[in-house]
């Protein structure tokens, strides 16, 4: 008996799994029908071989039908838009009756998203048909047919076929399972603890709080505190901030972990968490918080993987990787609020912190020198920039915000040296003039917190705080004529204030009495 059909049928599947690099996707109970995959193939993403004892070309067309409706599904669930299949026949002849023309040019399947281009290799003329197959993947097809094979040979040849296309899944199943997931839940349970320690001292969404926990605050950076480039990352403003941050880290989180392993992906995400903060300080002079950095710095993490291993990237999570990071970008640039330098920050450090540590067990020295000494360069080069123009790094509300924190706390010399060094640099205003003639109120100098208020009102005529004040600082230097002038500005700014209408009365009655005396 003869096994010239069956041991053709795993010679070419030898050839597509072992030289072209075709993946299985199914294979028929009976191992005469076996669908491959390599979507990079722009000629052939697609390959069924199907050994079958053609009769007559109407069969031939329905199968053909058939190939493509089955196509379309395969296309529909690898989220193609267009697919081309190759369908490969092996048989002994070819049909009896016309069949040339059912095979001369693709087959358009349904919407014409799939193409079915059909070829022969019919053991009458096995030479011409590897031709064809050469040309068509514009390599030689060296092996030869013989007349007569055994059982044996095709076992031998099926099992080569298999074997090779099983261990290769294990070796790409692998690279997903290096590592578990455990660290990825201890960040996430440390964020929602820490939301919950800021909810009970004050709110999320609390600045003073914020500030006092470590959110990313430029002017505090800048002052030393250096861990603020790294606390951000377990902070977050508001339930929904919180929630977001969390589904994203539950679901990247896991995959990086497992494909670098739990000491790789702390170091990413530390790293990422870093870069996120410190792209946020040179380019946003914001208060800001969040783990988004660092869940950028893992969808970094797997942009590294795509171009370590290009074909498994794109053949399980590139589109929807890529797809999902651009979406959140153009998020980041049309919405408000969004600190979307931290986000490219996070990015671009995942991808380089991978680079430095690699995968594991498939070490790349050069490569992780190179990165390595290029994150040196740029991180060396971002400090020395961030920490050498100050002005850039924060803007006015800032000031305002951490003066108010230290008058709060009664740090008036801190708020006092704060608001006039940000006066040395930029321009007056009217908030930082007011302020700063506060604290020195608070300091006991009055000449200089009355020249101030003063200002505050050229700039500002209807500050009426700035007007009672004012008045405040006359009377207190033994000048209550000024210091009515000033008193009757504020009420009639905002009449129904009780304190503005107090002081009124209280000089009222100082003045009542030294026309008595």
């Amino acid at each position: 008996m003869s096994f010239t059909e069956d041991y053709t049928f795993w010679r070419l599947a030898d050839f597509f799994i072992k030289t072209k690099q075709y993946r299985i996707l199914q294979v028929s109970k009976d191992q005469k029908e076996l669908w491959l995959e390599k979507t990079e193939d722009k000629s052939a993403q697609i390959i069924r071989l199907f050994q079958y004892n053609l009769d007559w070309s109407n069969w031939l067309q329905r199968d053909i039908e058939l190939t493509a409706a089955n196509g379309d599904r395969i296309r529909k669930k690898l989220l193609k838009r267009q697919l081309k299949v190759m369908n490969i026949y092996v048989t002994p002849f070819p049909p009896v009756d016309d069949y040339e023309p059912i095979i001369a040019k693709p087959y358009q399947g349904p919407k014409g998203k799939v193409e079915v281009s059909s070829l022969i290799i019919a053991q009458s003329n096995i030479v011409a048909e590897h031709e064809k197959i050469a040309r068509l993947f514009n390599e030689t097809v060296s092996f030869t047919i013989q007349d007569e094979y055994t059982s044996e040979d095709v076992d031998r040849m099926k099992n080569s076929a298999l074997t090779y296309a099983l261990n290769k899944a294990k070796e790409e199943k692998s690279i997903f399972e290096f590592g578990k997931p455990f660290l990825t839940y201890v960040f996430i349970f440390i964020q929602i603890a820490m939301f919950l320690w800021l909810e009970m001292n004050g709110g999320s969404t609390n600045t003073s709080t914020l500030i006092k926990y470590g959110a990313k605050f430029n002017p505090l950076i800048l002052e030393g505190e250096w861990w603020r480039f790294f606390t951000p990352i377990v902070l977050h403003i508001g339930l929904l901030h919180l929630l977001m941050n969390t589904i994203a880290l539950f679901y990247l989180g896991p995959l990086v972990e497992r494909l670098y392993g739990s000491g790789r992906f702390l170091l990413i995400y530390l790293f990422a968490g870093f870069s996120g903060s410190l792209a946020s300080f040179i380019f946003s002079p914001h208060l800001s918080a969040g783990a988004s950095g660092a869940i950028f710095g893992c969808f970094g993490a797997l942009l590294y993987f795509g171009v370590i291993h290009p074909r498994l990237f794109f053949r399980t999570m590139g589109m929807n990787i890529l797809i999902v990071i651009g979406i959140n970008l153009v998020f980041g640039f049309t919405i408000p609020g969004i600190d979307n330098a931290g986000h490219i920050g996070g990015l671009a450090g995942g991808f380089a912190a991978a680079g430095v540590v690699h995968f594991p067990r498939k070490r790349r020295l050069l490569i992780q020198l190179l990165f390595t000494l290029g994150v040196a360069a740029i991180v060396s080069w971002s400090l020395s920039y961030g920490y050498g123009d100050t002005t850039k790094m924060v803007d006015r509300q800032s000031i305002l915000v951490l003066a108010q924190q230290h008058i709060q706390e009664e740090r008036y010399d801190d708020a006092y040296r704060l608001l006039t060094s940000y006066l040395e640099e930029e321009n007056e205003s009217e908030e930082v003039l007011f302020l700063l003639s506060f604290t020195e109120i608070k300091l006991g100098n009055l000449d200089e917190a009355r020249s101030h208020l003063h200002k505050v009102i050229e700039l500002d005529p209807e500050f009426h705080e700035a007007q009672y004040n004012l008045a405040l600082v006359y009377l207190e230097q033994s000048n209550p004529d000024q210091a009515l002038i000033y008193s009757k500005n504020a009420i009639q700014l905002e009449p129904d204030n009780k304190e503005y209408q107090d002081l009124l009365n209280r000089i009222n009655g100082f003045l009542g009495e030294a026309d008595g005396a």
